[in-house]
């Protein structure tokens, strides 16, 4: 079933005389929340016979118990804790309520077939014979829908690509700071992040103390969805017959004078995990402080607009080239860097990057 529902399913419920009711005991917070529901009628009454389940919804003569839970704020990572602690409860059904959730986190929900209803107007609720699905409105303009200390960009960043690449290490704060050239107290904060949203912990204590990840894939989908580049583009043509000619001239043409480069979108997925997809245009992340002629030169290619089949991608700094490796004797991203580029990019990239997930981490 497709992923995006039109908000008009639960108008067809209403205009056809069909209530729907949810009764149980909740949490003030989540109580505000759901009626704020429009067309849901919420009765705070205890069921009668729970029989594990915190609540009942009721819709066409049809009555469905459900598991609640309740949370202030959930992401990328804090979702598989849901997940997780789901999974041990008997068959009922499972609606999240919460005040504030990312949009990854309700997809994720979404496929495990948890539904949710949070603060910002959010609603999907999915129930035998039932599914009302609203988009909600925007986050208002100077609020932050994720009151994280340390959210994962930019430098901190960088120490949870550090984490990912190699996610059985034991780590100690030193280790992991001077692996992701990063500061030891930006290594630490992210780290306490991390433990307390359940994505590492730690064993020992003082200067034993060692933190690993016990989540990998809460700790990928959080970092890809915080990490955030607004890259400057460049877009170029360079004269080729095939794709692949294209990737490995630039790749040659860019060590060969010495600037720091790795392939990354479609290219590069394609050298890694191949997928059945064309690659109309070569995307390579750059070094920050080449300039635009000193990579026109150095590779042969021509400033273009329409019909461009190179993108010269650069951030402030060299952070998109971390970790890189090398396949087929051409640079590229890190396999988490190529996922999250990936699944930015508007071309078929979320297919791919669930393709190369699949096929390459394996978590």
């Amino acid at each position: 079933m497709d992923n995006i529902y039109n908000a008009t399913i639960f108008r067809s419920i209403v205009k056809n005389d069909q209530t729907v009711t949810i009764q149980g005991t909740f949490e003030a917070e989540a109580l505000r929340i759901l009626r704020e529901v429009p067309g849901l009628t919420v009765s705070d009454k205890p069921l009668r016979e729970r029989r594990g389940a915190d609540a009942r919804v009721t819709f066409a003569g049809r009555e469905t118990p459900i598991v609640v839970e309740f949370k202030r704020t959930v992401n990328a990572g804090i979702v598989w804790q849901v997940i997780h602690q789901t999974r041990l409860l008997p068959g009922n059904h499972v609606l999240l309520v919460a005040g504030h959730t990312t949009a990854q986190a309700r997809d994720i929900l979404r496929d495990h077939g948890i539904s949710v209803v949070d603060g910002l107007g959010n609603v999907h609720l999915e129930l035998p014979g039932l599914l009302i699905h609203i988009e909600g409105r925007r986050q208002p303009k100077g609020s932050q829908t994720l009151p994280a200390p340390t959210r994962l960009r930019g430098k901190a960043g960088l120490a949870a690509q550090a984490l990912l690449v190699d996610p059985a290490r034991e780590w100690q704060v030193a280790t992991l700071a001077a692996v992701a050239g990063v500061s030891t107290a930006l290594a630490h904060r992210v780290l306490t992040r991390l433990e307390r949203e359940g994505i590492a912990a730690h064993e020992g204590a003082g200067p034993n103390r060692v933190r690993r990840v016990v989540n990998p894939t809460a700790l990928l989908d959080l970092w890809a969805e915080e990490h955030g580049d607004r890259p400057r583009r460049t877009l170029a043509y360079l004269l080729a017959q095939t794709p692949r000619q294209v990737m490995e001239q630039l790749s040659q043409r860019l060590e060969a004078n010495g600037i720091a480069h790795a392939l990354t979108g479609a290219a590069a997925a394609s050298l890694v995990a191949p997928f059945v997809t064309a690659v109309p245009v070569v995307d390579v992340w750059v070094e920050a402080i080449a300039g635009e002629d000193d990579l026109f030169e150095a590779t042969g290619a021509t400033p273009a607009g329409e019909g461009h089949n190179v993108v010269f991608l650069q951030e402030k700094n060299d952070a998109p080239l971390a970790f890189r490796e090398r396949t087929h004797g051409t640079c590229v991203v890190n396999r988490f860097r190529l996922y999250a580029d990936l699944l930015r990019d508007p071309r078929r990239g979320r297919e791919q990057a669930e393709h190369l997930r699949k096929e390459l981490i394996q978590f």
